[in-house]
């Protein structure tokens, strides 16, 4: 029972803050105070950052947002999110709070209701549509970005930045982040370039997460302090099992130990049943076996730690994992669940062609449901994760393999999250995952409502060390830094938009620019106390016989020449000896100058070495802030360069404007917006039919994996087609160079990998011929589809030739079909 003092406070909250209370009071949960304090900077007018542990809640106050916009008769509300999955998640939610009527849903390939007052977007979308000064931005109130964080990613991040400088100073933001570690920095930015931002900071996770090792089948806890890991030690029974030690160990008297400590909290405990004496060794005395994943499973449901996610950083390795425990014999669910999760899959699969279903692996996929088990990662249909995701939250699926693709954002809270390694493939090497991605990972455990605590299990490995463990699961945060870097698409918007020297201006508004700065503020401070110091050492050097300065140049002159003659013995001799000529020249130079009689000459030496040495870190320091200052708009300056040449924008100095070229790259966005403008202005794809034309855009889109092999011409469509790819690849080429010769990064080149199986799914193939053409699995198909679907929908607009653009849209018809189409909601 709360205080009177308590009740007097709360009441006073209420009465200056009434819409957090209304809102509050409609919540399944008591607000936290983080939230409380998100819902009442909203409520005073004012934008917020929120930065807060996964399944902490932040999303409560993007919806408060939403909950004032809708308090108004006209007030609108965008929610962003990084993922189309997300965008259709949110959406569905809000569906069900607001009214199908009041919400839309726009992410590219999928437009519902876009005129809606409440409307959720990937962030894309909303960049573009200020770019294009849409209607829809009228009476827009609040945005709310959610993982903002992706700000950090180095392809897509720069669109945060363009929506958070670009969007009018009336609308009010609401960034949700991770807990990263620099976000007062980051809420300074927002402050500068938005105004009126509080940053809101919470360290505290609503459902507290336990932390195990799990050894042979012993569960044991990775910190021996258990009242919080900030200040816990590293359980030593651990690090006597890392040792080498070559005894054995009581697993019944630690598990019993271990038990106590858990039921005195009035918890089941995690430590399996079966077991007895177990002896476990080091390394190199006895190898500690690893218990299957079957076993791990039954471990898990005896002792009521499931749900679970199993993280496994390889899709090969998700399915089979899934095929391992299938073989097992594993079931975990009732049979009134095997029927619920029957007739859910068939609700939400029956528009699935029925010759597509054994090809997609249809019925082994709804055995392994039936079973409680399923796999989750980016080659899964769309629609299969979907139902994956769906079915876990209702907890009749109990164990997902999943990639860490998982981890980024989706409501698919669990009780436990299994690591079965620390380690993944980055496409070129085996890395240790960072305290970043381990706290994202785990951030999975525990679900608000549900459990007392959530738990991170880790399977120990050969060589692993519990304090490595320790520091990731210690480390809670990690930096925010920016990836923005003006494009050619960027560059002609806000020129059309502010002209040259304001868009300029931008640019150094940018979080890019404000890093960078503050980064020159440290050196610079570098520069001033090193330059006091150089002072110092001129005058402990100085010379009654002379100028010390000189005679030190002389002196460091020598000893490099001699240190080079001593390394480079096998020069020709006419080399050496012209070396040899100047060494005894500057020898009398040395020994003839006034300072070298002095008695304090050494000491004067050591000074002028000190000062040599500090002049040169000076001197890099200098260089590194005269990169950083201005770095963002010089980048932009070199862009609208290339333009220039290119005839996109007309003019000189400061006095540019678009020409008609430029005006079309308004519209063209993507990694590769100057190579489509150009195709388009020098008519490389005039006469291509629609499946040549999909091919091309897949061309323009695709990025084959790192380790896939270049497949050459072999399996490009015939006719038309090639010709065009040639040409197209001649101008990016020609690009390239062109980038090149102004300092800017370039692009890689045409990737046809994809070609001839987009080519004919445009002509109505049959999906497993198509698979079989592309190598690849159904969701990733799925992706690079609707990515190619994106560009040829700018195409059917920007198209001037018409004849292309209704190819375009005929392309675009033809490859949006059967699971493609299916995947887009």
């Amino acid at each position: 029972m709360s205080s009177p003092s308590e009740r007097y406070a709360a009441a006073n909250a209420a009465a200056s803050h009434p819409e957090t209370a209304r809102f509050a009071a409609t919540q399944a949960f008591d607000l936290d105070p983080f939230q409380v304090e998100g819902c009442h900077a909203l409520e005073r007018g004012h934008s917020a950052l929120v930065a807060a542990p996964t399944g902490a809640g932040k999303t409560i106050i993007g919806e408060f947002a939403i909950h004032l916009a809708m308090q108004t008769p006209s007030d609108k509300a965008f929610y962003t999110t990084p993922m189309k999955a997300l965008s259709n998640q949110k959406f569905r939610e809000l569906v069900e709070v607001y009214g199908a009527e009041n919400v839309g849903l726009l992410t590219g390939d999928t437009n519902i209701n876009g005129n809606a007052r409440i409307v959720v977007m990937t962030t894309e979308v909303l960049r573009n549509m200020i770019y294009a000064g849409s209607a829809a931005l009228k009476d827009l109130r609040y945005v709310v970005m959610d993982e903002v964080h992706y700000l950090a990613d180095r392809f897509r991040g720069a669109v945060w930045e363009e929506v958070i400088i670009h969007l009018p100073p009336s609308v009010r933001l609401v960034s949700l982040s991770a807990t990263v570690s620099n976000a007062e920095e980051f809420g300074d930015w927002l402050d500068t370039v938005r105004g009126d931002t509080e940053v809101i900071v919470s360290e505290i996770r609503p459902v507290p997460l336990e932390q195990h090792v799990l050894v042979r089948n012993d569960l044991l806890p990775l910190f021996d302090d258990r009242a919080g890991v900030a200040t816990a030690t590293v359980n030593q029974e651990l690090m006597r099992i890392r040792s080498f030690t070559g005894s054995r160990y009581d697993s019944n008297r630690r598990a019993q130990s271990y038990n106590s400590a858990r039921q005195s909290g009035g918890r089941q405990s995690p430590r399996p049943e079966r077991g007895g004496r177990r002896p476990v060794r080091a390394a190199n005395a006895q190898r500690i076996e690893r218990m299957d994943r079957p076993d791990v499973i039954q471990l898990l449901e005896r002792t009521n730690l499931l749900p679970a996610i199993f993280f496994i950083f390889s899709r090969v390795g998700c399915d089979a994992a899934v095929q391992q425990v299938r073989r097992s014999g594993i079931r975990l669910t009732s049979a009134e669940e095997r029927r619920e999760i029957r007739e859910y899959v068939e609700e939400h699969t029956r528009t699935l062609q029925d010759e597509d279903l054994g090809v997609l692996g249809y019925f082994e996929w709804v055995e392994n449901l039936e079973r409680g088990v399923a796999s989750h990662h980016a080659g899964l249909l769309p629609a299969f994760k979907e139902v994956v995701e769906e079915l876990f939250r209702r907890k009749l699926v109990k164990v997902v393999f999943a990639t860490e693709t998982l981890a980024l954002g989706i409501n698919m809270p669990a009780r436990t999250v299994v690591l079965e390694k620390m380690e993944k493939f980055n496409g070129e090497a085996r890395v240790a995952i960072t305290s970043g991605e381990y706290t994202q990972l785990t951030g999975r455990a525990g679900r608000r409502g549900i459990d007392v605590e959530g738990h991170a299990v880790v399977q120990w490995t050969e060589g692993m060390d519990p304090q490595a463990v320790a520091a990731l699961a210690s480390r809670r945060t990690y930096p925010l830094n920016s990836s923005f870097r003006p494009t050619y698409n960027m560059a002609v918007n806000l020129i059309d938009m502010f002209g040259r020297p304001r868009a300029r201006q931008v640019l150094e508004s940018s979080f890019a620019q404000f890093q960078a700065d503050r980064a020159v503020v440290g050196l610079a401070r570098q520069v001033r106390e090193a330059e006091e110091s150089l002072e110092g050492y001129v005058k402990a050097m100085t010379c009654e016989r002379g100028d010390f300065f000189d005679y030190a140049g002389i002196r460091r002159e020598l000893s490099d020449l001699e240190k080079k003659h001593r390394q480079d013995s096998h020069a020709p001799r006419v080399a050496r000896d012209k070396r040899m000529k100047k060494i005894q020249s500057l020898r009398t130079r040395m020994q003839r100058h006034g300072c070298h009689g002095c008695p304090d000459r050494e000491a004067h030496a050591r000074w002028a070495e000190r000062y040599w040495k500090l002049k040169r870190q000076t001197d890099r320091t200098r260089k590194q802030i005269e990169s950083r200052t201005g770095t963002v708009a010089r980048v932009f300056d070199r862009v609208v360069e290339v333009l220039a040449a290119l005839d996109y924008v007309s003019g000189t100095g400061d006095d540019v404007a678009l020409t008609d070229a430029g005006r079309t790259m308004r519209r063209i966005y993507g990694e590769r917006d100057l190579l489509v403008a150009e195709s388009l202005r020098q008519g490389l794809w005039d006469g291509l039919d629609a499946p040549s034309l999909a091919a091309m855009a897949c061309c323009l889109v695709y990025e084959p994996r790192r380790d896939e092999a270049n497949s050459g011409e072999r399996g490009l469509p015939r006719g038309a087609f090639r010709a065009a790819y040639e040409k197209t690849t001649t101008l990016w080429s020609e690009l390239d160079d062109l980038d090149q010769n102004h300092s800017l990064p370039g692009s890689e080149p045409l990737a046809a990998g994809l070609a001839g199986a987009m080519h004919a799914w445009a002509r109505g193939a049959l999906l497993d011929r198509v698979l079989i053409d592309a190598d690849m699995a159904a969701g990733d198909f799925v992706r690079w589809a609707k990515q190619t679907i994106d560009l040829l929908d700018q195409l059917s607009i920007v198209a001037e030739d018409l004849t292309l653009a209704r190819t375009a849209r005929q392309a675009l018809d033809g490859v949006r079909r059967g699971i493609v189409a299916y995947s887009a909601m």
